[in-house]
């Protein structure tokens, strides 16, 4: 998995460049959360297949999975991201969006919580249908702030990685 490279910061830098789709760090990055009525589900579908085609470009490596301890521990900004995507969706919808893009088999005793948990501090709300709750995006700030704190962390924590291997 770990390839040479010049330096892990160049490293770094792509990683975060990638995922910002940005390759001048001095723009910002302007995000849309929650501000798209619900989207078509082949074009959210085919976003997220270049999205996580943009991850595997961007890694020194071509096994690229997430395994479910993963999503599970980041449940919450996923279901943000895609719930943000989605403009409005319900829990059915999230889990098969899980299982498609992360493989992940996760119960509705592990996806309903969290989404009611995010509804009770605010960055959800929830709208009652006859048979089903759509779920939408309530607080922009909040849910800009979790995403990029997240994703900060694990950037850290991959570049700390990648820049541990070069000493085995």
């Amino acid at each position: 998995m770990y390839e040479e490279s010049d330096n892990a910061q160049s490293v770094f830098n792509e990683l975060t460049a990638s995922a910002t789709n940005d390759t001048d760090e001095s723009n910002e990055v302007e995000l849309l959360i929650g501000s798209t009525p619900k989207a078509d589900d082949k074009t959210v579908e085919r976003e997220l297949d270049e999205m996580l085609d943009d991850v595997r470009a961007a890694l020194p490596t071509d096994d690229v999975d997430f395994e479910e301890d993963i999503v599970k521990e980041n449940l919450d900004e996923i279901l943000l991201m895609l719930i943000s995507l989605r403009g409005e969706t319900h829990g059915k919808e999230l889990i098969s969006d899980l299982t498609r893009l992360f493989d992940a088999q996760l119960s509705p005793g592990t996806v309903y919580p969290s989404l009611h948990q995010l509804e009770e501090e605010d960055i959800l709300k929830m709208h009652k249908k006859v048979r089903t709750k759509e779920y939408s995006i309530d607080g922009e700030r909040e849910v800009r702030e979790t995403v990029e704190r997240t994703m900060v962390q694990h950037l850290a924590f991959g570049f700390l990685l990648y820049s541990f291997l070069p000493r085995l």
